[in-house]
């Protein structure tokens, strides 16, 4: 009893955060938005203002941090979105998908060609936060060791360090999510990947000062959350209420088509009883849907099953 107490004290106090301080308000709204948002306003009408979603993040003894039902949820019910602090494309699919968003492209074979592609011109502009860096760089020798060593994170931590050379994010992003515990043989597999990494861009000419973040130890702390709280991302459905067809696909790893690091979906509970779906529809960003009826102080729990899988697919 006096756990749920405590679990009550501190979801009242998260809500008053979303209703007293903007600056809070901001930072959720960057990453995730409401059911009622999903009607965008058209050109000649105003933004509907942001909404927070029905959810409350909060530390727990055993788990980190968590998130809380605010209110009861029901069945079916689209909790929240969310769009990725970072995503990438599996080597396999770099040539069938956008490679900002990850939406899938038409007639697009996995061809041995270089280049990439984008699926508008909005993701192509957006991309330059990452891409303008990136094509400074060859990064044959860095791609060829993931791919030996069956790799797929270093590929999402190398484009994250790119934004975060560009100055479009903070390299701090990632300290709100838990670590993994680090085995030594880990640690030292990560130390030659991070040289690689160092390496690559100094030889690029990237600036020692735009780069001072990453240091070793920044790159093992990044990849240790990385690692236990990207996420898989599926082949689009036909709509976030196709929970079945999406769970299946999933289970089967045909719908794979690259990795993600979202903020809020990577503080849900990881559980074999999951309450939420996390779907997409159409590119990387994602919904987190409700499976059954969710009492308001709740924890929401996942089933996320894939982060020991190869890029390999």
């Amino acid at each position: 009893m006096s756990r749920i107490l405590t679990f009550s004290r501190r979801l009242v106090h998260l809500k008053n955060l979303h209703d007293c301080h903007p600056k809070t308000q901001s930072f959720l709204s960057s990453f995730s938005t409401s059911a009622s948002e999903s009607a965008v306003a058209t050109a000649s009408e105003p933004k509907p203002p942001y909404i927070p979603p029905p959810i409350g993040v909060a530390s727990t003894k055993h788990a980190g941090r968590a998130v809380f039902a605010l209110r009861k949820i029901e069945a079916g019910e689209l909790i929240h979105s969310a769009k990725p602090i970072v995503c990438h494309p599996y080597p396999s699919s770099v040539h069938k998908v956008c490679y900002f968003c990850l939406r899938r492209l038409p007639n697009k074979d996995n061809t041995s060609g270089e280049s990439v592609s984008f699926c508008s011109q909005i993701c192509e502009e957006e991309s330059k936060k990452f891409y303008d860096v990136e094509k400074k760089a060859n990064w044959s020798k860095f791609n060829e060791y993931c791919r030996v060593q069956g790799l797929k994170y270093p590929l999402l931590l190398k484009r994250f360090v790119c934004k975060a050379i560009s100055g479009f994010v903070t390299s701090a992003m990632f300290d709100l999510h838990q670590p993994e515990k680090l085995t030594s043989d880990k640690i030292c597999a990560m130390k030659e990947e991070f040289v690689l990494l160092r390496n690559t861009l100094e030889d690029a000419g990237i600036d020692h000062e735009e780069m001072s973040f990453l240091t070793e130890e920044w790159y093992i702390n990044s990849m240790a959350r990385i690692r236990i709280n990207a996420f898989r991302v599926e082949l689009p459905v036909g709509s976030y209420e196709d929970l079945h067809s999406s769970a299946a696909a999933s289970v089967q790893g045909e719908a794979a088509v690259g990795n993600a690091m979202y903020m809020l979906p990577a503080f849900y509970n990881h559980d074999c009883d999951p309450n939420v779906n996390i779907v997409w529809t159409e590119n990387v960003d994602t919904k987190m849907v409700a499976l059954r009826d969710i009492e308001e102080g709740s924890l929401f729990n996942l089933v996320q099953i894939f982060n020991c899988l190869s890029y390999s697919i």
